[in-house]
């Protein structure tokens, strides 16, 4: 299919909430390769439609390392229907060429979508794993979601946007999560025990 163009932090279409995709059509087809051929071109190890100027539900993974054959994933219309636990990812994002920062995930995700033939199926990652992390910062985009609207230290990530020459953060979307920033905290604790 085709290389396409990734939408950089600051566009507004990264904002927009997706809407659901009624059938698995030729287009859609399509526009999985490009998402596919796209993440590889870039070194990705996701993209969401959204950030090809598309806002629809989808989004693909493809978690395999440079030893193994690759093993791309699609999610068509994905909903998580359970998460659980808590882990300290350190992402980054196409859209943010270069720029890294420390946010909070759930170390553990259940999710339900549709594959390309339109078949439903189930996926559960856990443990804090790579495809755990990819699933949910992936879905954030589907709701116009940041992976620095996760931020453990919004000051560091506004300096790491800043270095890059991005766009501040936007205090508004951050996310207010208590249960999963108390759960950081403990994770944190841990660590400093161990030490």
């Amino acid at each position: 299919m085709s290389i396409r163009k990734v939408v950089k932090y600051g566009e507004k279409s990264l904002r927009e909430p997706s809407k659901e995709v009624h059938k698995v059509s030729q287009k859609i087809k399509n526009l999985v390769q490009d998402l596919l051929d796209t993440m590889y071109k870039e070194n990705g190890v996701g993209l969401a439609a959204p950030q090809i100027g598309e806002n629809l539900r989808i989004f693909v993974i493809d978690v395999s390392t440079d030893k193994e054959p690759l093993n791309p994933r699609v999610f068509i219309n994905p909903k998580i229907i359970k998460k659980s636990g808590a882990c300290i990812s350190h992402e980054g994002c196409l859209s943010f060429p270069e720029a890294f920062t420390d946010v909070r995930r759930y170390a553990n995700v259940m999710i339900k979508a549709l594959d390309t033939n339109g078949r439903s199926f189930i996926l559960e990652a856990k443990d804090g794993s790579l495809l755990a992390r990819a699933i949910q910062h992936e879905f954030d985009h589907l709701d116009g979601i940041l992976f620095i609207d996760h931020s453990i230290n919004r000051f560091e990530a506004d300096e790491e946007l800043k270095n890059k020459n991005l766009p501040p953060i936007q205090v508004e979307k951050l996310l207010d999560e208590p249960e999963l920033a108390e759960a950081v905290n403990k994770l944190k604790e841990e660590e400093l025990k161990k030490n």
